[in-house]
């Protein structure tokens, strides 16, 4: 029997707990034709970057089917949905609005609100317009100002219809898949340019949350970060000393600085050349308090001694994978939140993304994912434990709503709870879906 279960007593049945789906514009949205050319668009061009030759165009053609899919929705008896805006879709290159996406999104908003599903909007995921890359992209600090300018542009038009605000998602893919190791957009590969994104990423960040706090004071407002928390392959000395310098790149690196207004110490050992340019009162900047910070989980690392980098990633063995080849392993998020509630003073947590790629296959009109409904099941478990540690988590967000373009894997790779057949764009729930709608409607609160 495929089952998602509640205890009555759990935290997660709090009336005020939010569970929800979460989608992304250019992974679902299509009408390419629509909006400007994105970083995405240009990447998808360049020869073997994406693993079946795919892109964007189309993806599940959620802007022509969003009637549909804001149904469906809405029958998972979900609180709210997290989607994320396309900039190129409601700006122009000179700076004029473009009203036929700005109202696409009013649209779904008041849709939205009409079906008391709260709206959390995500105002950059990755589809950085392709002039602006031109330009330097988020090597160049004018990137930052010119996302601070769509934010105002976007929360304006947006007045009184959204729950809550993620400036970013996932900086740290932007800033190190994109500039430092090249597998994502814009494809460049250079340790500066990585460190780089990844301050412009933060400072724009910082300029949009003041934006946010004027133009939208009511609303939650805040950051979504990705984690893989770090483990040691072994107990030798420099295997942790390992893990921990791979803790401070990759999780620590963008999270203190929102925080506490500074990077990790390693900044002062990197060699000169690596360094961000960082002008004074940025770091005030980038620490403007934040209402909650989104935390993304699918999954732990393990590092090992390198004598180049101080640190290398051991591929799982022998463990449970998901079809992205990551280790399942639940047990990371409650290290990972019960870790930084002792580090750091955190505001609310939600967490804004955790799911699984499986090898789906739709069979006589049915998905049987037992597979991904487990691992929401122990993930869930996961954040009772954490909260019962004394960590704030507010709420859930599965990724993702249904299969789409995943990025560098293009569509290969099945993440959602709902199927989506490319060729006639038919949406199917999986028992993942059904099992997680059955689990909401059956809350003791509802």
């Amino acid at each position: 029997m495929t089952s998602l279960r509640l205890k009555s007593d759990s935290p997660l049945n709090n009336p005020q707990f939010i569970f929800g789906v979460a989608t992304s514009s250019f992974q679902i949205e299509g009408a390419r034709e629509a909006r400007l050319e994105t970083i995405w668009d240009k990447f998808c061009e360049g020869e073997g970057n994406i693993s079946d030759g795919s892109n964007g165009d189309i993806a599940c053609e959620h802007i022509k089917l969003w009637h549909q899919d804001v149904k469906m929705i809405a029958e998972l008896g979900v609180d709210a949905y997290r989607f994320s805006v396309a900039w190129g879709r409601v700006l122009n290159q000179d700076g004029s609005i473009n009203e036929l996406g700005l109202k696409f999104y009013v649209t779904l908003l008041d849709k939205l609100n009409e079906l008391n599903i709260k709206a959390f909007v995500t105002l950059y995921h990755w589809d950085l317009p392709q002039y602006l890359e031109d330009q330097g992209g988020w090597l160049n600090r004018e990137t930052a100002l010119a996302f601070a300018n769509y934010v105002d542009v976007v929360s304006r038009a947006f007045s009184g219809r959204v729950h809550s605000y993620a400036t970013l998602n996932e900086p740290w893919c932007s800033a190190y898949l994109g500039y430092e190791t090249g597998i994502h957009a814009p494809g460049l590969k250079s340790k500066q340019f990585g460190k780089q994104a990844a301050h412009h990423l933060l400072l724009a960040h910082g300029l949009a949350m003041q934006v946010l706090e004027k133009n939208s004071p009511n609303s939650k407002n805040g950051i979504v970060l990705n984690f893989s928390p770090c483990y040691a392959a072994s107990t030798s000395e420099q295997d942790i000393t390992a893990a921990g310098l791979a803790d401070d790149h990759f999780n620590h690196w963008y999270i203190r600085p929102l925080l506490e207004g500074r990077y990790p110490d390693l900044i002062d050992d990197m060699p000169d050349a690596h360094k961000p340019i960082i002008e004074p009162g940025d770091l005030s900047v980038i620490c403007h308090p934040v209402d909650y910070i989104g935390v993304n989980y699918y999954s732990r690392a393990i590092y090992q001694h390198c004598d180049v980098d101080g640190f290398k990633l051991k591929p799982p063995h022998d463990v449970p994978l998901t079809d992205m080849g990551w280790e399942i392993y639940p047990d990371g998020l409650y290290k990972l939140l019960t870790d930084l509630n002792d580090r750091y003073q955190l505001p609310e947590v939600m967490i804004t993304e955790n799911g699984a790629a499986m090898k789906d296959k739709l069979l006589e009109g049915k998905v049987d994912d037992q597979d991904r409904v487990d691992y929401i099941q122990t993930h869930l478990a996961a954040i009772e434990q954490a909260i019962a540690s004394g960590v704030d988590v507010r709420g859930y967000f599965a990724w993702s709503l249904m299969d789409n373009f995943e990025w560098a894997e293009g569509y290969k790779k099945r993440f959602g709870i709902v199927y989506v057949d490319y060729n006639t764009q038919i949406r199917t729930l999986k028992q993942s879906a059904i099992a997680y709608r059955n689990m909401l409607l059956g809350r003791t609160h509802k």
